[in-house]
């Protein structure tokens, strides 16, 4: 059965594509990906907190004469030195990865702020990156800030970005904008050709022991599908950048799931820790199934349960939710 799939512009011989994560991190993480039988494997990130406590680190050993980086010289000779070694080593992890795998590398670079990433960027590019993920996550601690200059300071990275490379460049959003579509939307007039829906955020807990607030990441569960899938079907007729639905793939089904919302590939890397990098296989299987059963072809499903074109305003959304409502009182009314 033909999976072939575009994305980014890229050609993916399926729609499944591991996601960012530790499974990413070497040469024989990232063919496993491969061999498991996905269509794409993104990088794990580049943190720009990383690049900092680099900084910290390197400065306290040049200064010691203990540490020199004469191979980073040749990939960054305009960056300052102190932020060469860790570059340096993600770059190589580029550069060898894509050589070892036959489907796009797509790197990930993951901050904050404007700063070096267009610097960045162009070298990832050159090392050997098809594609770039740019995952901004922003929460403003100023209490102060405004709205609108968060949404600025999106707009101002991926143009920035997107005009320092060739290769196509994907956002990783937030689900958290007051109004998401519209975000999107001016995300992808600032330059970027895609559109990943959505970051996970970071929601510390409590201890009540300890009295400590905890900060341990917890892998992802299906129902957390439900709203990149929402936003997914909504945007689906509003634009031509590519869509990625990533968070609550556990299997086949929901690789289905997302899309019939209209999902141009679907990202896991839950599921491949939990299971494996050959778990891909097993969620393809399924999804070919699903196909077969159906009658459908790959791009004849694609986007079936998108919300129609031609909805008016916020009917689509307004319509369902009272449904919903409805069938929870009718439920659990007569309880």
């Amino acid at each position: 059965m033909d999976l072939t799939t575009t994305y980014l512009g890229l050609t993916l011989r399926n729609p499944l594509v591991a996601s960012a994560g530790p499974l990413s991190q070497s040469v024989d993480g990232v063919r496993a990906l491969a061999d498991g039988g996905v269509g794409a494997v993104v990088l794990f990130s580049l943190f720009e907190e990383q690049l900092r406590r680099a900084v910290a680190r390197d400065l306290d050993l040049i200064e010691r004469h203990e540490y020199s980086f004469p191979e980073a010289l040749d990939y960054f000779p305009d960056a300052p030195i102190e932020e060469k070694s860790l570059a340096h080593d993600y770059l190589r992890l580029v550069e060898r990865a894509s050589r070892a795998i036959d489907v796009p590398l797509i790197a990930s670079l993951n901050g904050a702020d404007l700063g070096g990433w267009t610097r960045f960027a162009r070298e990832l590019q050159d090392a050997g990156a098809a594609a770039l993920e740019l995952n901004i996550y922003f929460v403003p601690g100023d209490l102060r800030t405004r709205g609108s200059q968060v949404i600025e300071r999106h707009t101002d990275i991926v143009a920035a970005v997107t005009d320092a490379v060739t290769i196509p460049v994907a956002v990783k959003m937030s689900p958290y904008f007051s109004s998401v579509g519209s975000v999107a939307l001016r995300l992808v007039d600032a330059g970027a050709d895609g559109l990943v829906l959505f970051n996970r955020f970071l929601q510390p807990d409590i201890d009540v022991e300890t009295l400590e607030a905890t900060t341990t990441w917890a892998l992802s569960m299906p129902d957390e599908g439900r709203l990149p899938r929402t936003w997914i079907a909504t945007l689906r007729h509003h634009t031509t950048a590519s869509l990625a639905g990533t968070t609550g793939v556990a299997d086949g089904s929901d690789v289905v799931k997302f899309l019939l919302a209209g999902a141009d590939v679907v990202m896991s890397t839950s599921a491949l820790i939990r299971r494996g990098p050959a778990h891909a296989a097993t969620m393809l299987a399924e999804l070919e199934d699903y196909l077969d059963r159906k009658g459908f072809t790959l791009d004849g499903m694609r986007g079936l349960l998108a919300v129609p074109p031609d909805t008016e305003g916020n009917a689509w959304q307004r319509t369902s939710y009272v449904a919903a409502m409805e069938k929870a009182k009718a439920t659990y009314g007569r309880l």
